[in-house]
């Protein structure tokens, strides 16, 4: 059967032919993929791993982590990137830049094809995780990159003493909104609900911020400006009332959408898209797994995807030596 998905090309570094052939390509270079490099690297096995844009994914652009363990201080996302990466060089992994454009299986290997490129391996790890989800307003498409963004840590610079609205109400959105107080002059918080999602030490903190405002109960049904953002309409869900808010700028963190469609229609997934697998990372094909926030579960963060990539590279390994020996 044939797995394809089209992406925009990359460029990437020529693989040397010799090597054309791989016991493990793993999918994607985020915490799960890292870890997962890691330990089949360790295993001995001949790994290469594929990334289309950053190394260390979605977690490289979280301003602080607070939640990891063994930094009781934290740590930013782009240096605890720095670190796995820098660990799994040192055991020699090999990592290739570019898209993965297609995805073949047969009853004993997979084929990969990266930029028109085709390379063999006896096992792969999707750890392609997710993208962050999006409104579906008017306005949200034609001001993207003009005061709407998905990236604190990216933007945030640019709305030093501007009055900006983020979106949401998980950890995310609240980590990030206490990120922007750095810059912006006043933050309004959309929620749709009464009360936050996030961890209740995040809670506290953004509500016990002076610069941080709320608008519960409240979604956005329209983002407006004429070269940038200049006004974003907010609706209250308890009264269908409709708010006019002027703003330089809207931070959106509503959630993420799994990048499967890679596998879409041919491996089991959820209706959302997120991939099913068993305990040990599985997917139904033989020889395919799944891990971090692309995977159906209950917890998506840095830990658990490292969990998933290291269960998933030690199955690999055992799918590999009880098969191909």
């Amino acid at each position: 059967m044939s797995l394809q998905l089209q992406i925009k090309p990359k460029p990437h570094k020529l693989l040397d032919k010799k090597k054309a052939m791989f016991d493990l390509i793993i999918i994607g270079g985020g915490p799960a993929g890292l870890t997962a490099a890691l330990y089949a690297s360790r295993a001995r096995l001949n790994v290469l791993l594929i990334e289309k844009m950053i190394l260390g994914g979605m977690a490289s652009t979280t301003f602080q982590i607070e939640n990891y363990p063994g930094f009781p201080d934290g740590i930013s996302g782009m240096e605890l990137s720095n670190l796995l990466q820098d660990q799994v060089r040192r055991l020699g992994l090999e990592i290739v830049w570019g898209n993965v454009t297609v995805l073949t299986h047969d009853p004993s290997l997979y084929q990969v094809t990266v930029d028109g490129k085709l390379l063999n391996s006896k096992a792969v790890i999707l750890a392609t995780g997710t993208t962050a989800a999006k409104l579906n307003v008017p306005g949200e498409d034609e001001l993207r990159g003009k005061g709407v963004s998905y990236c604190a840590t990216c933007d945030g610079p640019f709305y030093k003493d501007k009055n900006i609205i983020v979106v949401g109400g998980g950890n995310a959105a609240i980590e990030e909104a206490l990120f922007l107080t750095r810059y912006a002059k006043k933050i309004s918080l959309v929620h749709r609900r009464d009360e936050l999602r996030a961890d209740k030490i995040l809670a506290e903190k953004a509500k016990a911020d002076p610069k941080i405002y709320f608008f519960w109960h409240s979604v956005v049904e329209k983002i407006s400006g004429e070269h940038k953002v200049e006004e974003v309409i907010l609706r209250d869900l308890r009264n269908n009332n409709s708010l006019r808010v002027a703003v330089d700028g809207l931070f959106i963190y509503i959630g993420t959408k799994p990048n499967s469609e890679l596998v879409k229609g041919l491996i089991k997934t959820d209706k959302f898209g997120y991939i099913k697998t068993a305990e040990n990372m599985a997917t139904n094909l033989p020889g395919l797994f799944a891990a971090g926030d692309v995977r159906l579960k209950g917890l998506r963060q840095i830990i658990t995807a490292a969990a998933d990539g290291a269960i998933a590279a030690e199955a690999a390994r055992t799918y590999i030596e009880t098969n191909h020996n």
